[in-house]
């Protein structure tokens, strides 16, 4: 049986995960002075980094409460906690943490190598960590951290390092959920037996199968059954599954149909799923991945001024995105929520022109119709900022939330829990575009999402997989 480790947190893995003080199974946890004065200092105010520090004050505030000077020398133990993940990126379901909180209370009579000097909070974590190495020789100990520059200075002085990774969702994002699969040729050689087949009251086709693919399938995931006749083939949506049985339905056809939704059709298989998706009322919750150019907002503002404007089944489209700039920021801008909100929403902009232009005709009444257009639309369509999501409730809205590759698991909770009976919403995202420092692609809330909600019977989501935007834009995706 392998020793008990013990772990040196640094603040930023409490503040990354204030659950991460139960997440390392038997093993021991060490947490440095300068690490609870740091959390003193990142408490006040009301952002997201003063709630979370205070966050982390009242968990480690409920482990001390009751102790002694005595016992908490001797360690604090951790409670036995059921997670779904335990350890540093590790660990089994339902998992009981064992191990002991140890505060520094002793001044430590380690120094640091003249190479490092100064008395910066970092360099007072790698001090203590060499103290916790010596007065421990026996046991492997490791330095947490998510900043990689302490890690590698600790690398330097000799002291073991690991990365926090419990809260990745995904060891590859190459195995993140897609949201389609195809059949192989023989698919109807295999399921057709006993096979069940009818019409729904949209006069779709629809199909009950057996056989063994089935138990690899998730509900509201799109089948295609390529033909040799048909360069198009056959496109399925799986409604239901129920032990080695499953329900399909044929999907409705909107890149060659003769219906397109807000004037646009789908050009390709993958944009017909995600309009399958945005345009089903019984889906509450879709989520759209894709590079620069597959069309993730179009199509789903496309879909939302459809059913906002002709359908009326919601009342207005409610858009967001995190507030991340690319180059040097441009410092605060006067105006309302909405105003302020405006310059971040170029990508809206852009979209509602191609949606909005008139189609044949000219002259002025072509430009009095694109008036009168973004009249109306510019009652329907409510530009709101992240900031003050908190404690609000949308009825009957359609939600889109653009760039949501920017947030946390922890703010994409805060966001889905908004939406009210009547609501559906979508996050659109590009895992490669990540602008915010502390999150990587399988940090990422969206992946978090992705993950969590894939087989729910009212979610759905869908990766673009071609850009559709220009030879250029193709060309440039390819080659840089």
């Amino acid at each position: 049986m392998s020793k008990k480790k013990i772990f040196v947190l640094d603040t930023n893995v409490l503040m990354h995960d204030p659950s991460s003080l139960f997440r390392f199974e038997e093993h021991d946890l060490f947490i440095p002075m300068v690490v609870l004065e740091e959390l003193d200092g990142l408490k006040k105010g009301a952002s997201e980094i003063a709630r979370t520090a205070r966050q982390v004050s009242r968990l480690l505030d409920d482990l001390v409460a009751g102790k002694d000077h005595s016992q908490i020398e001797k360690g604090i133990p951790l409670p036995t906690t059921a997670l779904k993940k335990s350890g540093n990126g590790g660990g089994r379901h339902g998992a009981a943490s064992t191990g002991k909180l140890f505060f520094q209370t002793q001044p430590t009579e380690t120094s640091l190598p003249g190479i490092l000097p100064g008395n910066k909070p970092d360099n007072s974590i790698l001090i203590t960590a060499l103290a916790v190495q010596a007065a421990h020789p026996g046991r492997p100990v490791a330095l947490v951290s998510k900043d990689i520059n302490l890690r590698i200075k600790a690398a330097i002085v000799g002291v073991h390092t690991e990365d926090y990774h419990n809260d990745q969702v995904l060891e590859d994002t190459d195995l993140l959920y897609t949201g389609y699969t195809t059949l192989p040729a023989d698919f109807w050689d295999k399921h057709s037996d006993k096979m069940e087949s009818w019409q729904d009251e949209r006069a779709r086709a629809c199909y009950k199968i057996r056989g063994p693919l089935v138990k690899q399938w998730h509900v509201n995931q799109f089948l295609h059954l390529p033909d040799d006749a048909d360069d198009e083939g056959l496109d399925m949506v799986v409604q239901a599954v129920e032990g080695n049985s499953a329900t399909l339905r044929v999907i409705r056809d909107y890149q060659h149909g003769k219906t397109p939704v807000w004037g646009i059709h789908a050009k390709n298989r993958e944009q017909n799923f995600a309009l399958n998706l945005l345009l089903d009322p019984e889906i509450d919750f879709v989520t759209i991945l894709g590079t620069a150019g597959t069309g993730k907002t179009l199509l789903t503002l496309a879909a939302g001024l459809a059913q906002v404007l002709d359908e009326t089944r919601y009342r207005e489209i409610i858009m967001t995105r995190v507030t991340v700039p690319l180059g040097e920021d441009i410092g605060f801008l006067p105006g309302t929520e909405e105003e302020k909100m405006t310059p971040w929403m170029g990508a809206l902009m852009d979209n509602l022109e191609v949606l909005t232009q008139p189609h044949g005709g000219g002259g002025s009444s072509n430009d009095w119709e694109r008036q009168a257009t973004n009249d109306i639309l510019s009652k329907r369509i409510k530009i709101r900022s992240l900031n003050f999501m908190r404690g609000r409730t949308f009825l009957n809205r359609y939600i889109i939330i653009d760039e949501a590759q920017n947030l946390t698991a922890k703010q994409m909770k805060t966001l889905i829990t908004r939406c009210g009976p009547g609501s559906k919403m979508i996050c659109l995202g590009n895992l490669a575009q990540i602008d915010t420092p502390y999150l990587s692609e399988t940090t990422s809330g969206l992946t978090y999402v992705v993950d969590r909600f894939q087989g729910w019977p009212h979610g759905g989501h869908v990766t673009l997989a071609r850009g559709e935007r220009s030879r250029l834009a193709a060309h440039a995706s390819d080659i840089l």
